[in-house]
């Protein structure tokens, strides 16, 4: 399952969980600026916005910050992120500002 590209798994490991699915949404912030975003997830009233880094080195505080920053100009709060592996800075940061970092192995357990 890990040559499986990340975006089918969140995708897989989010519908366990009852979220319906949109992909590749572009979607306009309040500065006028579009947004793209891998997924939106939806439950009931919850939305979330997801970004995916199928990246082999470590995602870093910039892309953290640049995603909340994306999805509060659109006006969601508490987005999740999901790559591989992320720096200590970015889980600092996401754990202050409500962002959710999910791990590949997380979803690999969850979906075991």
């Amino acid at each position: 399952m890990s040559r499986v590209p990340l975006v089918d798994l969140a995708i897989k490991y989010f519908r366990q969980r009852g979220y319906k699915i949109e992909k590749n949404t572009v979607l306009e912030g309040f500065s006028g600026l579009p947004h793209s975003f891998d997924l939106v997830i939806r439950k009931g009233k919850e939305r979330q916005l997801v970004w995916i880094r199928d990246w082999r080195r470590t995602v870093g505080i910039n892309m953290v910050i640049k995603m909340d920053k994306a999805s509060a100009d659109v006006g969601f709060v508490n987005p999740v992120m999901v790559s591989g592996k992320f720096s200590g800075h970015a889980k600092a940061y996401a754990n202050r500002r409500g962002v959710t970092l999910l791990m590949k192995r997380q979803i690999l357990r969850g979906l075991g």
